[in-house]
């Protein structure tokens, strides 16, 4: 019967942890029609450009670089939010940020731009 019960604990907690929203360091390169264009990794590596929808309430703030817990906390809000200067005129080099989506991966819910560590 323990192990039963332990087999279904296991079940639910991998089932929640499928589940979870993503965070990750992106080089946003456009943003139009409610949608961001971006391509995740480090700067200089990164990888495919991807295109995911924004949530009506995403939230778009300055990211600074917390060396405590080594991650990117979100800061103030931008002003204008996407509608800002700095999303409307991207240059080549691209808007680097943390980028944080839903639950199902399939929308953009948080943008932190910026926070590099010499931020």
């Amino acid at each position: 019967m323990l192990r039963k019960l332990v087999c279904a604990a296991v079940v639910v907690v991998i089932g929640i942890g499928v589940v979870t929203a993503d965070e990750f360091r992106a080089t946003i390169t456009k943003v139009e029609n409610g949608k961001i264009t971006f391509k995740k990794g480090k700067k200089g590596e990164e990888g495919e450009a991807m295109t995911l929808p924004v949530t009506a309430k995403v939230k778009v703030t300055e990211g600074k670089f917390n060396p405590d817990t080594q991650k990117f906390d979100a800061g103030k809000e931008i002003e204008k939010g996407l509608k800002n200067e700095m999303f409307t005129k991207i240059d080549a080099k691209g808007v680097r940020a943390t980028i944080t989506t839903d639950a199902d991966n399939k929308n953009i819910t948080a943008i932190a731009v910026g926070g590099g560590k010499k931020n």
